[in-house]
């Protein structure tokens, strides 16, 4: 009878795992978006800091070219050396991925641009200029 008893005391009760289910339903439930709205927001943040860090390759490029790359050449330029451009010293970004913003997209880049000498932005996570949230553009301004 003793064995019995304690081969029952061993497991878990039904009711047991349905309260602490019930309690990790509820963290999720509380904690889920806050952790999704950080992830938004930390993506917007990178794309921020990224261009700003592209738009000093391109300071560091018109210091040695004269000129800022053309549309043409566009930013891998800052890889790889046009053929137009005797003058090239680069590669100014070591890693051809650093082009792209946090969703995929390739970086744009206008010069001269409307809030600076040279503009690096992208239009965030739908691809499209304006938008609010995750899909708002983000510059190096």
């Amino acid at each position: 009878m003793t064995e019995t008893r304690n081969k029952r005391e061993q497991g878990f009760t039904l009711l047991e795992l349905l309260v602490v289910l019930a309690i990790l339903g509820l963290l999720a439930a509380i904690v889920g978006p806050q952790v999704i709205r950080y992830l938004g927001s930390s993506r917007t943040q990178t794309a921020h800091v990224q261009a700003k860090n592209l738009v000093a390759a391109l300071e560091l490029y018109k210091l040695d070219a004269g000129r800022y790359p053309t549309a043409e050449e566009g930013l891998g330029a800052l890889v790889k050396a046009p053929p137009t451009d005797p003058t090239w010293n680069g590669p100014y970004i070591a890693d051809a991925s650093a082009l792209n913003d946090p969703w995929g997209k390739a970086y744009l880049f206008k010069a001269p641009g409307d809030h600076g000498e040279i503009d690096v932005y992208s239009y965030g996570s739908d691809g499209q200029p304006g938008g609010s949230g995750e899909a708002k553009d983000v510059g190096s301004w």
